[in-house]
């Protein structure tokens, strides 16, 4: 059964006693009693399936503080079990809450993978990773290539098995930030946005539902075969450039999650990761012909 299955006031009914939600290789076990949390799983991820039995890797829940904040200013908690690793937010900000704690309880747990700060898609079955330091626009051109056909395996973290090196995907909701948000509505009218949250630490965030191919195929991992580190730059036309492997590497190392708990494994995969791609530089200015440039890469 997927959670669209399910009508919103099912959803509802099993959200405020615990949903548990089968993403990728995670199992996440979701209560809350807030109305805007319901609303934005039910129309973010109505493709995926629910996961059945007791077990679930990640048991989370995000309401409303107790106390006077309940009417005063409210605002929302995430907790893992009883663990609440990130002060209050506004109450509005709930559901982004949710997609921030999900990401924190992958990225500070799930060292059997080793994770890269990056998104990936795959077409072909070749992946493409994307690094991407704030306002470079990474997340832009990971929705855009996700709703040109490319599938999304996760728009921040890379999941890399230790033992044969493949990628493993996610395809929960792109987080797009500010001007992004618009950019994508104009790009793709008819693409799904969840609620938008104002005067978060991140500025503007609203999220992308997910392509439904990408989240059947969540099961099938890609062999890596690029990494683009992309930079928007106003009106510049699209091009790829050589980047050095030595620099991609420093770059992969400092911006995974676990690279140095892994120690000398944490090396060995990202050599080896190394060895599997090529790596370019991307400079862009307009969408569409990032687009081309993409769809000739990967027919290359």
């Amino acid at each position: 059964m997927r959670l669209g299955d399910l009508t919103p006031a099912e959803a509802r009914s099993r959200l405020r006693e615990g949903l548990a939600l089968a993403t990728g290789p995670f199992v996440f076990r979701i209560q809350s009693r807030l109305p805007q949390v319901a609303v934005n799983l039910h129309r973010l991820y109505p493709d995926f399936p629910l996961a059945g039995g007791p077990f679930a890797d990640f048991h989370v829940r995000v309401d409303r503080v107790p106390g006077p904040r309940r009417w005063f200013k409210p605002q929302a908690q995430f907790w893992l079990e009883a663990v609440t690793p990130f002060k209050p937010l506004p109450a509005d900000q709930a559901y982004a809450m949710l997609e921030w704690g999900m990401n924190w309880c992958i990225a500070g747990h799930a060292h059997h993978y080793l994770m890269l700060h990056a998104a990936v898609l795959e077409r072909a079955g070749r992946a493409l990773i994307l690094p991407g330091d704030p306002g470079a626009g990474k997340s832009t051109l990971t929705a855009a290539l996700m709703l040109d056909g490319w599938r999304l395996l996760s728009d921040e973290i890379t999941l890399i098995d230790r033992d044969d090196g493949r990628l493993h995907g996610l395809a929960r909701p792109v987080s797009l930030k500010n001007a992004s948000i618009e950019v994508i509505r104009a790009h793709a009218p008819a693409a799904v946005f969840g609620d938008v949250a104002r005067d978060t630490h991140k500025g503007t965030v609203s999220h992308l539902k997910p392509t439904p191919d990408s989240v059947a195929r969540t099961g099938e991992p890609a062999q890596p075969a690029w990494i683009v580190f992309p930079r928007w730059k106003r009106d510049a036309p699209a091009r790829l450039t050589p980047h050095p492997k030595a620099a991609a590497f420093l770059h992969l190392a400092s911006h995974a999650f676990n690279y140095s708990l892994l120690g000398a494994l944490g090396f060995t995969l990202t050599a080896r990761l190394m060895d599997a791609v090529s790596c370019w530089d991307f400079e862009y200015g307009h969408l569409p012909e990032a687009l081309t440039v993409f769809r000739e890469l990967a027919g290359a």
